[in-house]
């Protein structure tokens, strides 16, 4: 389920977003269509005891909340409610957690609930206010919404933060010395200990120096034995991190990976803080489901035969242990991207079990001319983790033996020349970081708030996963910064993360923190509206005005000017002259309709052509779609499929196949042909889709194939007797005709005439034969207009589907 605002408080254009506040919120389910909530209660009947297996952190608690809500399972002498705690969908787990049901944690749940309210209120009173002020105002803006989120905007914030260091950074000249010796068959590479200079003479006269002396004296030889200490467990942070620097996979990407191996058993629990094994892990359970494993295991087997190293003393969160395999399995079974991230998991378990890796590091130091210089060597000793995380083995170079005392000749000395480089973008690996640091976000959602900035356009991935923000995204952030630099700073977010943990604890009330943030962050809003002249002036600098923007397509009704398309998001189209903008539909493509005009209000038609081979193909009056001239439309084109489908929005609105205009050859009433065999919508005909000619339902996606090849197919002002449903004429191409005596034109009801009715196929919807039941449905659009309801006219529906 998720938090939403009423009904009430939907319209953006009748509800101030400083309003939104104090508004109420509810809870609704994620999908209506599953009636989840319905079937839980209707299982719950007659049950004494509920037993919650949700994900034991505090989303998973929270959802225990709202299925003891769906089930109306109220705890009392007779009926029992208990939580289930486990980490993993194994046996062992599974029994143990049976046998140690506990209660489930109110105080957690209600800290993910202020968490949402918090979320929701904040994020959606600034969505809407930024969004309408801005959208329409540029051209070349592209984005239908600039949302603004309390952990989405610092994660925006960090990107911007090294972008504008990059572009503040000055380049400076340095000079570096290196000289070279030949001793016992090795060419060496010496460092100098000054590093580099930033003074060109003074560099050349230390080279000089160098060079006139010619000879390279030891003055020092060490060695010492290091080691590399092997990893701590797995936690859900640093798996994103390496999935993004390693394996080139998002966060959204890899947590939906994981999740698929979790919910079948390859792996424990994916989303954890902790990197410390309990005292009870049962090392040797894990090791073993490896041990037939192709890749792991013989050296998983080597483990239970000889012996395992402790694993290192990581942190407890105390919530789950760290990610482990759980199942062997094989690339063939899990596919090339599960299969690269178990692979890593695997090898991160096998690795905090296996010893550090120990070498032997010489260093060996020179002088001459009075300089220092030295070289370094590392030789492995003891493997250790690296043998199964090799890309972690230290770099090997072995070094002749030196004396001390020896005296080299020099045989070349290099001065090299260098620039100082800015920093590049923050990679995803880098970026979680900082949002670790900062307490942006949970272990949950650091995944969700990163797509967020990518998919509203604010950053780009480059290569290397790297993130590079956009002009839309520079230009958001630094209007926080003009305006309030805490909109973007993580400091806010960081103290809201804490008092939610103080709900968590129970050592916070819910109530006062919900309404002790809402009330600063509505202080800030207040300003916000009131200086966005500051952002504005950001954003006239970046992005260009509607009327330098798109290019000519079709004639304003009210005018008689060209108006232009403008086909960045949210497309739309601009009178200059009026000062007006129509949106369209935001897929597909759009262009003129054969410069037709609309009979309600001289508007020139476009043809709209959506995506894909069996996209559909429809005329729409731009004026009509924006302000539908009548009452009584049921669902708007491009409504959410969840929500008001009656409310016009960006893209939302009225095309010619939902018009009820009598007399309009456009509209459903002229092209619509009979009942779709789906839903309550009608069959309308796709007139541009020769030579594939097939109608299309203006409601759902159903698709039928008319006679292929055709001349031309067009609707007519006669209606079936049988059915009522509209009479087609077909022109067949006189090759291909199925008429006697090569005739080429027939009239006739695709429903209830035998030679249309064997050419017609469903595309999409169910299937129908010439025998059966009748269907249901409204007819060719009729009862759409004015003050109009819903009928049912079983004469209307495909007959003997």
């Amino acid at each position: 389920m998720f938090s939403d605002f009423p009904a009430a408080f939907q319209d953006w254009t009748t509800t101030n977003p400083s309003d939104l506040f104090q508004a109420p919120i509810l809870k609704k389910e994620t999908n209506p269509k599953a009636h989840i909530c319905r079937h839980l209660s209707q299982e719950a009947r007659g049950c004494t005891h509920l037993v919650l297996w949700l994900d034991c952190d505090r989303e998973g608690e929270n959802i225990c909340f709202e299925v003891i809500e769906c089930t109306g399972f109220h705890a009392s002498d007779s009926r029992r409610i208990y939580r289930a705690r486990f980490s993993s969908v194994t046996e062992k787990d599974i029994l143990k957690a049976m046998n140690s049901l506990a209660e489930p944690n109110r105080d957690e749940a209600l800290s993910v609930d202020a968490r949402q309210e918090i979320d929701l209120k904040v994020g959606v009173a600034f969505t809407r206010f930024q969004t309408s002020y801005f959208n329409g105002k540029y051209g070349n803006l592209d984005a239908r919404v600039i949302s603004y989120g309390p952990c989405q905007t610092p994660t925006l914030g960090f990107c911007v933060d090294r972008y504008l260091q990059i572009t503040m950074f000055k380049p400076e000249k340095f000079w570096m010395l290196h000289p070279y010796i030949m001793y016992k068959g090795y060419e060496l590479k010496l460092e100098w200990e000054r590093s580099r200079l930033f003074d060109a003479d003074v560099a050349a006269m230390f080279r000089n120096r160098i060079i006139e002396d010619g000879i390279m004296k030891v003055v020092r030889v060490s060695e010492k034995l290091e080691s590399k200490a092997r990893p701590s467990g797995l936690n859900t942070v640093n798996l994103l991190k390496v999935a993004s620097s390693a394996l080139g996979f998002g966060p959204q990407l890899t947590m939906q990976l994981a999740e698929r191996l979790y919910t079948q058993g390859f792996i424990s629990y994916p989303r954890t803080e902790s990197t410390a094994y309990p005292s009870s892990f049962d090392f040797k359970g894990t090791l073993g489901a490896l041990v037939h494993n192709p890749v792991f295991g013989a050296y998983a087997q080597k483990f239970l035969t000889e012996s395992y190293n402790k694993p290192r003393a990581g942190t407890d969160a105390g919530d789950h242990p760290p990610i482990t395999p759980m199942r062997s399995a094989s690339e063939d079974s899990l596919g090339n991207d599960a299969w690269k991230l178990y692979q890593y998991i695997c090898q991160h378990f096998l690795g905090t079990l296996s010893p550090d890796c120990k070498y032997r590091r010489i260093k060996v130091e020179f002088e001459s001319g009075g300089e220092q210089f030295q070289c370094v060597g590392q030789l492995a000793t003891v493997k250790g983790f690296t043998s199964i995380m090799p890309w972690l083995a230290i770099s090997e170079k072995n070094l002749p033996e030196f004396a001390v005392g020896e005296k080299i000749e020099i045989s070349k000395v290099e001065l090299d020349e260098g620039n100082t480089s800015p920093p590049d973008y923050l990679s995803e690996s880098e970026l979680i970081s900082l949002m670790e640091k900062h307490g942006i976000g949970t272990d949950a959602s650091i995944s969700v708030h990163i797509n967020n900035i990518c998919e509203r356009n604010y950053v780009q991935v480059q290569a290397g996963r790297r993130l590079a923000p956009t002009p839309l995204g520079i230009s958001l952030i630094r209007g926080y910064q003009c305006i309030d630099s805490d909109l973007c700073l993580p400091d806010i977010r960081s103290f809201i993360e804490h008092q939610i943990t103080l709900v968590a604890k129970g050592q916070a009330d819910h109530s006062m923190v919900v309404q002790h943030v809402l009330e600063q962050f509505r202080r800030k809003f207040s300003y916000f509206v009131k200086q966005i002249d500051n952002m504005d002036a950001l954003f006239e600098a970046q992005f260009s005005p509607l009327s330098d923007s798109g290019r000519l397509l079709s004639k304003c009704g009210k005018c008689l000017r060209y108006m232009k398309y403008i086909s960045t998001q949210p497309a739309r189209l601009y009178c200059g002259t009026c000062e007006e903008v129509y949106y369209v539909p935001q897929k597909g493509t759009v262009k003129l309709y054969k410069e037709l005009t609309c009979p309600l209000d001289n508007f020139e038609l476009l043809l709209c052509s959506m995506p894909g081979p069996e996209g559909k193909s429809f005329p729409l009056c731009p004026y009509c779609f924006n302000c539908p001239p009548f009452e009584g439309i049921d669902t708007f084109f491009g409504a959410p499929k969840t929500g008001d489908s009656t409310k016009l929005g960006k893209g939302v609105g009225m095309p010619c196949f939902l018009c009820p205009h009598t007399t309009c050859p456009h509209s459903v009433i002229a092209q619509g042909v009979c009942a779709c065999p789906e839903c309550s919508g009608t069959l309308v005909l796709d007139s541009v889709s020769a030579p594939k000619w097939r109608l299309y339902c203006n409601m759902c996606n159903c698709l039928v194939s008319l006679p292929e090849g055709a001349h031309r197919i067009s609707t007519t002002q006669d209606k079936c007797p049988e059915c009522d449903s509209t009479i087609i004429e077909v022109d067949f191409n006189k090759k291909t005709t199925p008429l006697k005596d090569g005739a080429t034109l027939h009239k006739g009801c695709i429903l209830c005439d035998e030679l249309l009715h064997s050419l017609v196929e469903m595309k999409h919807g169910r299937s129908f034969s010439r025998h059966g039941r009748r269907g249901r449905g409204r007819g060719r659009g009729r009862g759409r207009g004015r003050g109009s309801t819903k009928q049912q006219d079983p004469k209307m529906s495909f007959r003997d589907f």
